[in-house]
């Protein structure tokens, strides 16, 4: 895979500046995409899917998004939701796949909206934000709270997954106007008064414990991999591999560069010295990122299931590993020089969406390092917002 995605990579590094003028990705990037199979990289077997270790996914993702910070993103989003639609009920998943394996599924999993019980299912009603490829999907999982028979939300709170297609779902034109990422055209959705048939929904609660594969038979390891480790993954590697992308073109940049001093860069210590912390900062990022998906992977394999203190050291190890990436990038971006900033200069879009990645409410580092920190202290977190992330 990562070979056909370097095939193509001026073809991915040149849609870059169209994809951000577009405000959502070139077909030209999409039919690449689709032609390189990386959004059917964790789609099952049984549908033409790849299956593949989720390392393998997260270097396409980093690999992608070092060309092209949103099509990285895009790769690394709408490239997660074939794992979780694997142990969907076969009825939907047929719906999504029979006709065509190819299908893209968009999100977002907040639950934003209330589904009301009825017979065989539920009537549901919302609004999302930052859907991120959402042109390019036809079918949507979106996040949502149980609701009572007056649609309010049922207590106490319960979570779910429902599954929608394109007909059942409003995608808001205009509404991801953004100063980085905008070529991933994460635009709002709204939902009113759609019946959502119960087989097209999943159990939160089930997802994130690992029930659901393996109420669904799964055997592959890939996915008795948490919905923590596995759903952060794409959007971490989406992060690091645009600061791989800023390193690349400040190298570039700076090789021949002659400072207003009249100071090659080449004589300047002090930009040599940030150069080669800021490569071993991302490189460390990428290595953590990579490690922590290999030992998950590596204990379900065994037969065994991560706990929860595992799971929140593996979140604290994704959620450092971007934000030291981006830092690392910060320190080269700033000595690029003013001509960096200019429009015209990729440098600046990879440092633009470096930061706009590093805002997905996944990076937030306060609740997952106050967690795994409870854990290692051997005390239990208390339910609620806290571990929603874990």
């Amino acid at each position: 895979m990562l070979d056909t995605i370097m095939e193509r990579a001026d073809q991915i590094r040149e849609l870059g500046p169209s994809n951000e003028a577009l405000g959502k990705l070139d077909d030209k990037a999409v039919q690449i995409l689709r032609e390189s199979g990386a959004i059917r990289l964790l789609q099952p077997k049984e549908y033409g899917g790849l299956e593949v270790h989720p390392r393998e996914f997260a270097e396409t993702v980093m690999t992608a998004a070092s060309l092209d910070g949103s099509t990285g993103w895009i790769v690394g989003i709408v490239g997660v939701h074939p794992w979780e639609m694997a142990y969907a009920d076969p009825k939907v998943r047929e719906e999504v796949w029979g006709e065509d394996p190819d299908t893209w599924i968009a999100s977002p999993y907040a639950p934003m909206g209330v589904a009301r019980p009825v017979d065989g299912g539920y009537i549901f009603n919302g609004r999302w934000q930052f859907s991120s490829g959402t042109d390019h999907c036809d079918w949507i999982f979106l996040g949502g709270m149980l609701g009572d028979e007056d649609g309010k939300v049922a207590q106490p709170p319960r979570s779910l997954h429902l599954i929608l297609p394109r007909s059942d779902y409003e995608i808001v034109e205009d509404s991801w106007d953004v100063a980085g990422l905008s070529g991933t055209g994460s635009k709002d959705i709204i939902v009113r008064d759609a019946f959502v048939p119960a087989y097209r929904t999943l159990e939160y609660h089930k997802v994130v414990e690992g029930i659901a594969p393996r109420e669904a038979g799964l055997t592959n390891p890939t996915y008795l991999m948490p919905f923590s480790t596995v759903f952060p993954l794409g959007i971490s590697a989406a992060v690091i591999g645009i600061a791989e992308g800023a390193l690349h073109h400040h190298l570039a940049y700076q090789r021949g560069r002659v400072q207003i001093t009249g100071t090659k860069i080449k004589d300047d210590p002090y930009v040599l010295y940030a150069i080669s912390e800021a490569a071993e900062e991302i490189k460390s990022a990428r290595l953590a990122l990579l490690d922590n998906c290999s030992r998950m992977y590596d204990k379900v394999a065994a037969g065994q299931t991560p706990t929860f203190a595992e799971r929140a050291a593996g979140r604290r190890t994704q959620v450092r590993a971007a934000w030291r990436a981006v830092q690392a990038m910060n320190e080269i971006v700033v000595r690029s020089g003013g001509n960096a900033m200019r429009k015209d200069n990729p440098i600046q879009r990879f440092w633009r969406d470096a930061h706009v990645g590093l805002a997905h409410a996944i990076h937030v580092p306060g609740a997952v390092y106050h967690v795994s920190a409870l854990t290692d202290l051997d005390i239990e977190p208390p339910q609620g917002p806290m571990r929603s992330m874990i």
